[in-house]
């Protein structure tokens, strides 16, 4: 990854969390880069494959995350985070990923495929656009599957893999009040489940490593910027 290194947001001890019986650990991964992150496309929903760098990106979270255990790796059924996590899941020795069809990424509508001076002529400023997908309805789609994930898997540490659009949305909901910046391709942010809810252990988790991604939200997907 490229870029200068800094701590990550914690919430508390990263370093110290195991998985135990009583409890869940979620790692929530960005999947790697697609031509479309590069050339500044929004892509949602369209379905759009890792691009060499993003596969390299993935080899890389995989050797970060095989620092601990794992018992699972589950997927978007988008064909970048399905990549992306059979990659990873490679690096730790486990079965290729199963996918869950709640963790697709944030529908954009009318605004996938555009790139950032394509949506600014043709949604200026705040404007609607239509077939968007709002955050609480991303909310409503994906908490009470990644509490399912947590449920049929518990006393484990298990990697799921999804977008950007996805993690912000959990992040709103778990940890709000915060500002989160940009989630960088290949990214870590690790949540603990326990006694029914979902708690943040580190936004851009360095697994025991400083590290650095990503850029200004509204570099990265001016769409999702605007909340």
């Amino acid at each position: 990854m490229k870029g200068r290194r800094r701590r990550s947001r914690r919430c508390s001890s990263a370093s110290s969390e195991v998985a135990r019986k009583d409890r869940v650990l979620l790692y929530l991964v960005r999947h790697g880069e697609t031509d479309w992150n590069r050339d500044r496309r929004i892509q949602g929903s369209t379905d759009i494959p890792l691009n060499d760098t993003g596969r390299e990106q993935a080899a890389e979270t995989g050797r970060l995350l095989a620092r601990r255990r794992w018992d699972a790796v589950i997927t978007s059924p988008l064909s970048r985070a399905f990549e992306t996590g059979a990659i990873i899941g490679g690096q730790l020795g486990l079965p290729t990923p199963s996918t869950d069809d709640d963790l697709v990424e944030r529908h954009y509508g009318d605004a996938e495929g555009l790139n950032h001076r394509e949506l600014a002529e043709r949604f200026p400023g705040d404007a609607a656009v239509p077939g968007r997908e709002t955050r609480e309805q991303v909310v409503a789609r994906v908490l009470p599957a990644l509490v399912a994930i947590a449920q049929a898997h518990e006393g484990e540490a298990v990697v799921v893999v999804t977008h950007g659009g996805v993690i912000r949305s959990v992040l709103g909901a778990v940890d709000p009040g915060r500002d989160h910046p940009a989630i960088g391709n290949g990214s870590v942010h690790s949540f603990r489940f326990a006694d029914g809810a979902f708690t943040l252990i580190a936004f851009d988790d360095p697994i025991e490593h400083l590290s650095e991604r990503g850029e200004p939200l509204e570099e990265q997907n001016p769409v999702e910027a605007r909340g």
